[in-house]
């Protein structure tokens, strides 16, 4: 088995995974990438755009081929959208291309994390807890199945929950 170079951060929207990525990154000494930054700064458009404009199918199918992009890169902490685990391709290559983390929270995190964020078109509703609600149920079992790893965002500061990675990823990188 070729050795997991990677680590690549999957969970739900408010979760800490660009946050947490960026201080992992930097322990590490590794690159940091989030897949929805960089699907922004190639197509020039923001996410919401891209939904408004693409739909969920469209923005999912681009998001599918910088996730393939991304992931055949060496020595990288990469922070995914939160629904990326809903398309299988994604998943077999977080899976066979890093150590994939699930960085888990609470809705009531979420929703505290995510509250005067404009940029997820998913929560502009006026039920954004039944839309979180109503995600995890479906994506909470594909985080669980791919993930090497399972990590509590709740539990500590962004640095002690990177430290605490470091400590767990270390003997499979």
């Amino acid at each position: 088995m070729l050795e997991k170079r990677n680590v690549i951060l999957v969970g739900p929207m408010g979760a800490g995974k660009s946050t947490i990525g960026r201080q992992l990154a930097s322990l590490l000494n590794y690159e940091f990438y989030d897949s929805d930054h960089e699907i922004e700064a190639r197509t020039g458009a923001d996410i919401p755009w891209i939904f408004d404009v693409e739909g969920e199918a469209g923005f999912r199918k681009r998001e599918s081929a910088m996730i393939d992009e991304l992931t055949q890169l060496d020595g990288v902490v990469l922070a995914t959208g939160g629904g990326a685990v809903t398309q299988e391709i994604n998943r077999k290559n977080l899976a066979a291309r890093g150590v994939v983390v699930y960085l888990k929270t609470n809705v009531e995190q979420q929703l505290e994390r995510t509250a005067r964020d404009r940029n997820r078109p998913l929560l502009q509703t006026e039920e954004p807890r039944k839309v979180l609600t109503e995600l995890m149920s479906v994506r909470g079992p594909l985080y669980d199945e791919v993930a090497d790893v399972v990590v509590d965002t709740g539990d500590g500061g962004v640095r002690d929950v990177a430290q605490h990675i470091v400590s767990l990823v270390s003997e499979k990188l």
